[in-house]
């Protein structure tokens, strides 16, 4: 299912069945929620196995054994209480789900009633979810599987490895920072008190186009002014600022 990229940008809450509904937050309500615990939670509803390889593992769980729905139905979904997920979801509460077998394929399904109907949350509604909360955040899907076990264990140990040498590490935020240069950059029509009210995804986008747009600039510039770069060697994507972002 393709997700509308243009209502992304805006902002506009994303309707995936009657009783689920995401709501794409401002910076305003990112930040009063807490930048590290919202992102946190962001990660972990659309963590796919490979992500939490370790984890899992130390469960006695094979990451290359289990499906992102399996991760998400058997473990990830209690994690959030109602008041966590609200900024997201609403009044919709994960808690209540409980797993069952759908009946006509025996496929686990996530289900709860919510004013009399059925909520249900099965692996292809799931996918749905993540990759609209993926998009909005710049979110990339890590489903990449070894080439055999030793492979495997390789990158079990550097994950383990990695996950101990950030323990402790103290958090800096990144917004504050992205923030921080996007009002003090030239074409940027927010100031310090406008800016909170931007969409997540709006403002990321503003933070990528205008990277862009400063970096066409310096091209076309070095390449026109006869002592830098030739126009020739420059790729054209790379002067296009109207093009696609990465």
């Amino acid at each position: 299912m393709e997700n509308d990229e243009l209502r992304i940008y805006r902002g506009e809450d994303y309707t995936v069945s009657k009783n689920i509904v995401i709501h794409q937050p401002t910076l305003d309500e990112i930040c009063r929620y807490g930048e590290q615990d919202y992102y946190s939670m962001v990660y972990q509803l659309t963590a796919t196995p490979q992500q939490l390889k370790v984890q899992l593992w130390d469960m006695g769980i094979d990451y290359t054994h289990i499906t992102p729905f399996e991760l998400f139905s058997h473990f990830l979904y209690r994690l959030y209480p109602p008041e966590k997920t609200s900024i997201l979801f609403g009044n919709l509460d994960f808690t209540e789900f409980r797993l069952l077998q759908r009946r006509e394929d025996d496929a686990p399904v996530l289900c709860q009633t919510v004013d009399g109907s059925p909520v249900i949350i099965d692996a292809f509604t799931y996918t749905v979810i993540t990759d609209y909360l993926r998009q909005v955040h710049g979110i990339s899907k890590d489903e990449r599987l070894p080439a055999n076990e030793a492979t495997k264990m390789i990158l079990i140990e550097d994950d383990r490895a990695e996950m101990e040498q950030s323990k402790g590490a103290e958090h800096h935020s990144q917004l504050k920072n992205l923030i921080s240069s996007m009002v003090n950059s030239e074409g940027f029509k927010y100031n310090h008190s406008q800016v909170w009210d931007m969409k997540i995804n709006a403002f990321m986008d503003s933070v990528k186009r205008i990277t862009r747009i400063k970096n066409a600039e310096l091209l076309l510039q070095s390449g026109y002014s006869g002592y830098g770069i030739s126009l020739k060697d420059i790729d054209k994507n790379q002067i296009n600022w109207l093009g696609e972002l990465d």
